[in-house]
């Protein structure tokens, strides 16, 4: 278990589920793992889809950001969806990780504290 609120944990995992399935083309997989790893729950999304390629990884977390926005408007979305995930993962105080390879798939790798640190007053 982890200390969080059901809607927030919902949203994140939403959120990379709906990216996986929007660049995934038909017949492609996806992976969803959950596992506890020590004090931390592990949570992993990949997928057999377009990939993003390497120099646009440091920015896919900034608001409104695009690989590529022609691509973006034919499939929709609003550029909010990562930036979101990247929010709740810091607010839990934990760790987000991407590998992907235009082509071959993308892999989102979270680890999330199963205790918040106590707060000091």
């Amino acid at each position: 278990m982890i200390e969080t609120n059901e809607y927030i944990l919902r949203q994140l995992l939403t959120n990379l589920l709906d990216n996986a399935i929007k660049y995934t083309p038909k017949g492609g997989r996806i992976v969803l793992k959950i596992e506890p790893v020590n004090s931390s729950v592990l949570f992993e999304v990949s997928d057999t889809g377009i990939g993003i390629p390497k120099e646009h990884i440091p920015r896919i977390f900034e608001r409104f950001y695009r690989v590529d926005p022609a691509r973006s408007r034919e499939m929709g979305g609003t550029g909010l969806g990562l930036p979101i995930v990247k929010h709740i993962v810091n607010l839990h105080h934990g760790l987000i990780k991407v590998e992907s390879t235009p082509g071959i798939g993308s892999r989102f790798i979270i680890t999330l504290p199963k205790q918040q640190p106590k707060r000091t007053t």
